[in-house]
């Protein structure tokens, strides 16, 4: 069968006719993608986005009889750039304040121009901020299967100053100061007070990799395969994992009691609930026998 691919961007080698083997039932989009790539090797499938003529995305998975299209038909194509895979953006943008908070931390000196005594509300802070980040990095590696491979390369240096800069520069250099230091009236915090916010901290983080782990078992290897999460967290909110996130990071504003964290979690906290909506409308949409009793992200509100 043939389909013509056309770009509503100005350029010399669209429209173009693909040569397919087999019919509508049998060749899928993916198939498309493939073809357009031996084509032109510049646009490999990730870097593709096809519609049709009315900009609906055509689903990789399916079928061109699927989606309404048969022999003849024109698919829209829209070139998205160089893609960056997503589990390297995450290593990228969670490897930051890996990098930041031990520098800042460790050559208090050259930063501050003075030396002190960390307060044992600043060790605290560094090596919670630090198990973190670094189970964020393990959890990329190990756990996260991602539903879309790649983005736009580009995007990496603007996800990327959200935990450079906010979680990065900005709670480092205002968590580690000398006004914060052993001896300082703003570092006095009791133990009982510590030991509280290390405990809902670390119920947080592990109540967010659960979720993380059974958000993982649903879908199998190399597969976009979505299905309902229940369980822990689930049966209250569609996204438990970022209502664990902005727990754990109020634990850190409690601990700190620093603006820049107060800073870095509002900030956080609101990019995470236009993603929680966003899933939460998808799944309601997507699955007819979806609970109605779920939010989005905060039990009983949103």
């Amino acid at each position: 069968m043939k389909v013509t691919i056309a770009s509503r961007a100005k350029s010399s080698q669209f429209p173009v006719t693909l040569d397919l083997a087999g019919t509508a039932s049998t060749v899928k989009v993916s198939d498309v993608q493939k073809a357009l790539a031996v084509k032109f090797p510049k646009f490999y499938p990730d870097r593709q986005r096809l519609t049709t003529e009315d900009k609906k995305p055509l689903d990789a998975d399916k079928t061109l009889a699927d989606l309404g299209l048969e022999d003849g038909a024109t698919i829209q194509f829209k070139d998205l750039g160089p893609q960056i895979g997503w589990r390297t953006v995450f290593l990228i943008e969670y490897g930051g304040p890996l990098l930041i908070h031990p520098i800042f931390y460790y050559l208090s000196k050259t930063i501050y121009g003075s030396t002190f005594e960390h307060s044992c509300m600043q060790k605290t802070a560094f090596y919670l901020t630090l198990l973190h980040f670094l189970k964020r990095e393990l959890e990329t590696v190990f756990v996260h299967r991602f539903s879309h491979g790649t983005m736009p390369f580009f995007n990496v240096f603007k996800n990327s100053a959200h935990y450079w800069f906010l979680s990065g520069v900005n709670l480092a250099y205002w968590v580690y100061g000398p006004w914060y230091a052993a001896g300082q009236s703003a570092a006095a915090r009791s133990d009982v007070y510590i030991y509280g916010c290390i405990a809902v901290w670390a119920w947080a983080q592990l109540s967010n990799f659960s979720n993380h782990v059974a958000l993982r078992n649903l879908r199998p290897p190399g597969t976009r395969v979505r299905a309902i999460p229940y369980g822990y967290g689930f049966d209250l909110v569609s996204c438990p994992n970022y209502l664990f996130e902005t727990i754990a990071w109020t634990s850190m504003c409690f601990l700190t009691t620093s603006w820049s964290a107060v800073l870095f979690n509002i900030v956080a906290t609101g990019q995470m609930y236009v993603w929680a909506v966003k899933k939460h409308r998808n799944y309601k949409k997507e699955f007819k026998e979806y609970p109605r009793n779920r939010k989005a992200m905060f039990p009983f509100l949103a």
